[in-house]
């Protein structure tokens, strides 16, 4: 992207710029308004500087046109135990907000942090993660590294009767998550495979992470839940095994080099890191580090 053929006249508009770097023009209203790209508003409309944009272009290490301002160093996306105590533990710096995948992807699209926890399942493809990503990050300079698969199913309490599985929830009080998350999105998927009518089950709040739906179950809010075994073990609750997913890490690829998530990352090839996942049960980080994707 370093010899771009720019127009002649001194400024690009909406269009000119999309066309030219090959984006929808929704992204670049969203670049101009975080102050990602050189605009001038002076006009009442967004106009490109075209002599600051090819110094902008080329400033960029990557052709990425979505990191030339700084990320702030948060961790987004899913909530996960094993990833949760590794930044504490490895004493990394980095921050963390979790509130689902789905909005994980939207705010690291955004720039507003330098990784996200994806498990997101497309059942199009039956592939974790990489469809969404592709879609929605390929033109930022990123890379998807496996971090574990982890064993999701139904988790309820030794004194209630046992579920079969995920038809056999019809009447229960179950805990959802909210919309924005990879465990509901899957979690509703199944259940159309499975034939549960949704309509037949009882919904208690919502959690918002994978402590706090289990969490629900454990107090008798609710009887059962769809969470993660490592939650269920570490609440003393019965678990019923339904899918094996895999959760990854969207990393930007400048912060990958950085210090603080090079210390993450280095702390969890360590063996105390693998034999937090064996105490914690319901993990295989076998795979630990591997890129499957890039942008």
């Amino acid at each position: 992207m370093t010899d771009l053929a720019l127009p002649d006249h001194e400024y690009l508009t909406v269009k000119e710029l999309a066309d030219l770097l090959r984006l929808k023009e929704r992204k670049i209203y969203d670049l101009a308004a975080s102050g990602s790209v050189p605009c001038s508003k002076a006009t009442g409309k967004l106009l490109f500087p075209a002599a600051e944009i090819r110094v902008w272009v080329e400033r960029s290490k990557s052709g990425s046109v979505s990191h030339a301002t700084s990320r702030p160093p948060i961790i987004l996306g899913s909530h996960d135990p094993l990833l949760d105590w590794a930044i504490r533990q490895s004493r990394c710096g980095l921050a963390s907000y979790y509130d689902g995948s789905l909005d994980g992807l939207d705010r690291f699209v955004r720039g507003e942090g330098v990784a996200a926890g994806l498990h997101i399942h497309d059942a199009k493809s039956d592939s974790w993660n990489v469809p969404a990503v592709s879609d929605l990050a390929s033109d930022h300079n990123a890379v998807l590294v496996s971090f574990a698969a982890r064993r999701r199913g139904l988790v309820y309490r030794s004194d209630g009767v046992a579920p079969t599985g995920l038809s056999d929830l019809a009447g229960r009080l179950f805990v959802p998550r909210q919309p924005e998350s990879g465990t509901e999105t899957l979690f509703r998927e199944i259940a159309v495979k499975e034939g549960l009518d949704l309509s037949r089950l009882r919904f208690s709040e919502v959690a918002r992470t994978e402590d706090e739906a289990v969490e629900g179950v454990r107090r008798g809010d609710a009887d059962v839940t769809f969470g993660l075994e490592a939650v269920a073990l570490s609440y003393g609750l019965e678990f019923l095994a339904v899918i094996e997913e895999q959760f990854s890490l969207l990393v930007d690829r400048k912060a990958w080099f950085d210090a603080p998530m090079q210390k993450l990352m280095e702390f969890c090839a360590t063996e105390a890191f693998a034999n937090k996942a064996q105490a914690y049960g319901g993990y295989d980080t076998a795979a630990f580090g591997t890129v499957v994707w890039n942008a």
